[in-house]
């Protein structure tokens, strides 16, 4: 079984992306960040206005448009109020990395099987596939930007000056910036420049210097366009949304600079390999491949060290770290396929030991942990629990088996599958945590409005989630403490609970307000107040 996955990589990664992502891309509930994708698409189809993007009606400058284009292309194809349709672009952007990690690693002249192993710890990183929900951007900046680097990497190690691949590169880098800004430029595209010229020297680079510099204008050029149309299109808001978010950069979410030096936590299941692989005194003396090793243990540690620099740190901006640490983990996981075995050492085998032992037992215990939270819902999940149960087991117990036995091939391919098992088979029990009593969507507020005949309003900002469940606009009619009274004489407005108080009472001296409705996306124990909105029925005296 596992020659037959190692013989035919591409088809491996794609139906491990099938089984773990595709198979359930709409089970996950709706993030912030996915919900002003979402609405953005979904604007775009409505006004077909696809280079001046809105939000509830209102610019929406904050990001490039391009993974929001591609987004709106799927939900043209396969239904705007699909949930699979509008996140499939984004799991299709984790295959894509994977595919282009597997051909980078070969490119690093490292073995098939070595290639394939680099790509499955990539794409089963935890902040790789769980970026796909949590910021949808990132998943498309860093992704394309890999592919370039791909390219740029041919073009570098070449003794010839292949014009093809300089601009391919180009273009790749082009649409990183086109999905993200210059985020991945500096997290990804940089830290690559650094760690290529401490291992690899940039040899002969003078005869390709010049088409190195048409790549640069190139990618900008393709990566800029549209900043550069936003600019003279609708320059005033343009400003606006760049001040605030430049400004956000050195004053929002502030983090002391060691703030991101957990990072190899955020591979998930390979923290421990993870963390060890980059003890580079230790490795580097064990390590075949040195200078693939010497090259992805820089990558890492330098975009580490310039992601620390910036100000405003959030655990998901790590996700870029993940692709050079998942290809330095791949080089220890190697290490162990070929030389476990034979280890004696107890400071070698202990980690090992405990990682994947963990895993195992993990593995063997999932069903009682699983019968324990289902208690009385057992019934509606049992195909699930079933299946879920039955793979754990036989998992964890093969695991412990060939861990035992040193056999670390299996043991690595034993934990992809139980990844892949978790997702495929108990991905759906994870409804249960949304139970919540006072849930109540705010997409049948459409039915009130139709009924009285009313145009809704929101005082404040609305919330992403509740605008994306709405599926309409709700002008924000409550500015800088100033309230812009509607003119018509009977209207409907959402407000928060913290301002029912100060807004009621500013409008009780000229309408009649009725509390109608209370909206409430929470789901499990969550109680978050801007997912709450009371609906008032306002009718002038």
């Amino acid at each position: 079984m596992i020659k037959t996955l190692e013989k035919y990589p591409i088809i491996t990664l794609s139906i491990l992306i099938v089984l773990m992502l595709l198979v359930h891309l709409d089970v996950p509930n709706v993030t912030i960040m996915e919900a002003r994708n979402f609405i953005t698409a979904r604007e775009i189809i409505q006004d077909n206005n696809w280079l001046l993007t809105t939000m509830n009606g209102e610019a929406r400058y904050q990001k490039p448009p391009l993974p929001t284009w591609i987004t709106a292309i799927s939900a043209l194809t396969f239904g705007a109020q699909s949930l699979f349709a509008l996140r499939l672009p984004a799991a299709l952007m984790v295959l894509f990395l994977g595919v282009f990690a597997y051909y980078f690693s070969l490119k690093l002249e490292l073995s098939k099987k070595h290639s394939l192993n680099n790509s499955l710890i990539l794409i089963t990183s935890f902040y790789v596939f769980g970026i796909i929900n949590e910021a949808p951007w990132d998943i498309f900046a860093h992704g394309f930007m890999f592919a370039g680097l791909y390219y740029l990497f041919l073009f570098f190690e070449a003794k010839q000056t292949h014009w093809k691949k300089i601009i391919l590169a180009a273009l790749f880098i082009g649409l990183s910036i086109m999905s993200k800004g210059p985020v991945s430029l500096f997290a990804v595209f940089l830290p690559f420049l650094i760690s290529y010229g401490i291992v690899f020297k940039f040899k002969n680079f003078k005869q390709k210097l010049v088409p190195f510099i048409v790549s640069i204008i190139l990618f900008l050029i393709i990566g800029s366009w549209w900043y550069i149309y936003v600019r003279i299109a609708d320059t005033q808001a343009f400003l606006e949304i760049a001040t605030k978010e430049t400004g956000n950069w050195s004053s929002y979410n502030v983090k002391p600079f060691y703030y991101y030096w957990s990072f190899f936590t955020q591979s998930g299941l390979w923290t421990i390999p993870a963390f060890i692989g980059l003890l580079y005194p230790y490795l580097i003396k064990r390590i075949t491949y040195k200078k693939v090793y010497k090259f992805t243990f820089w990558w890492t540690l330098i975009a580490v060290i310039l992601l620390s620099l910036i100000p405003e740190k959030k655990a998901r901006y790590l996700m870029p770290v993940l692709i050079p640490l998942a290809l330095n983990t791949g080089c220890y996981i190697q290490y162990l396929i070929q030389n476990f075995s034979k280890s004696t050492s107890k400071k070698e085998t202990i980690p090992v030991y405990f990682n994947f032992g963990l895993i195992a037992i993990i593995a063997i215990i999932l069903p009682i942990g699983l019968y324990i939270i289902l208690k009385n819902d057992l019934s509606n999940y049992i195909i699930n629990y079933i299946l879920t149960a039955i793979a754990s087991l036989t998992i964890g117990s093969l695991l412990l088996i060939n861990l035992i036995r040193k056999n670390i091939k299996n043991v690595f391919y034993l934990t992809v599958l139980f990844m892949v098992a978790i997702f495929l088979f108990g991905l759906p029990i994870s409804k249960i945590l949304n139970k919540n009593d006072n849930f109540n969507a705010i997409n049948t507020l459409h039915s009130i409005e139709h009924q009285e005949q009313i145009n809704t309003y929101s005082i404040g900002e609305i919330t992403p989630e509740l605008l994306w469940n709405y599926n309409g606009i709700l002008k924000d009619i409550y500015k800088n403490e100033h309230l812009e009274i509607p003119s018509e004489s009977k209207f409907g407005i959402l407000i928060m609970n913290d301002d029912v108080e100060k807004i009621t009472t500013q409008l009780s001296k000229n309408y009649n307000l009725k509390l109608t409705e209370t909206y409430n996306l929470n789901v499990g124990s969550k109680n978050k107040k801007r997912l709450i909105r009371q609906f008032y029925l306002v009718s002038k005296k």
